[in-house]
C-alpha cells in the first residue's frame, strides 16, 4: 500500500506547490499555538511549528499516512515578522524591509507514525526603496493582510523584490526542491516518480 499524503496546511499557495510536484494529498489545516517561545531562534521558530503541525495530524491516522507540516516566517534583524493587523502595521513592517535585505526562513516537516523529520531553508530578498504612498496603495489592495511580512512575492508585491538569494518557492510557502526530496525519503511517490 503506497503513503496517503496529508499537507497540514488550509494555504492555497502551499497546495498550489504541492500540487506542481505532482503529488496527490489531502489538505487538513493543524490547529496549534504560534508563540515565540523565549530564547528561541528565527530557525528553531519555525522548524518547531512545521513539526507540531504535522504531528497534530499525524496523531489522528495510522503509520500508512506521512503528514507534511510547514512553516513560513520573514526575519529582519531578529524580529520575526507577522502578519500585520492594521494599515499602521503594515507601513511600520515595509518601511522596515524597505530598500533592505531581510530573510524568509521556511521549514517543511514530515512525520510518519513515529519517524520525523525536519528541513529549514533560508532565502535572502532585497526590497527596493518604498514610499508610504506605495505602501498605502498596496494595503488597500488586500493582499498583504493575511501574509507573515505583510507581503506576498507571487503577488502584486513582486515588484517591490530587487532580486532573492535561495529558493523563491520557498519564499512562498514550500520549497520545492527539498519538499520532493523529503517526501521521497519517506517513500511518498509523486506522478512524476511514479513507474
Amino acid at each position: 500500500m503506497s503513503n496517503t499524503l496529508i499537507l497540514a496546511s488550509q494555504s492555497p499557495r502551499r497546495k498550489e506547490l504541492l500540487e506542481q510536484l505532482g503529488y496527490d494529498f489531502i489538505c487538513l489545516p493543524a490547529d496549534i499555538n504560534e508563540s515565540v517561545l523565549p530564547q528561541e531562534t528565527p530557525e528553531q521558530y519555525v522548524a518547531r511549528l512545521a513539526i507540531e503541525k504535522a504531528r497534530v495530524i499525524a496523531k489522528q491516522y495510522d503509520e500508512n499516512v506521512v503528514v507534511l507540516g510547514s512553516d513560513t516566517s520573514v526575519i529582519f534583524g531578529q524580529h520575526i515578522l507577522g502578519k500585520p493587523a492594521s494599515l499602521d502595521e503594515c507601513i511600520a513592517i515595509l518601511t522596515m524591509l524597505s530598500g533592505k535585505s531581510h530573510q524568509v526562513v521556511t521549514a517543511i516537516a514530515a512525520v510518519k507514525g513515529e519517524r520525523s523529520d525536519v528541513i529549514v531553508v533560508k532565502t535572502e530578498v532585497d526590497f527596493k526603496v518604498l514610499t508610504e504612498q506605495e505602501i498605502k496603495r498596496y494595503w488597500q489592495t488586500g493582499e498583504p493582510q493575511d501574509k507573515a511580512g505583510a507581503y506576498g512575492i507571487q503577488g502584486i508585491a513582486g515588484q517591490f523584490v530587487k532580486q532573492i538569494r535561495g529558493s523563491y518557492s520557498a519564499v512562498v510557502g514550500l520549497p520545492l526542491y527539498e519538499t520532493s526530496q523529503l517526501l521521497s525519503a519517506f517513500g511518498v511517490k509523486s506522478s512524476m516518480t511514479k513507474d
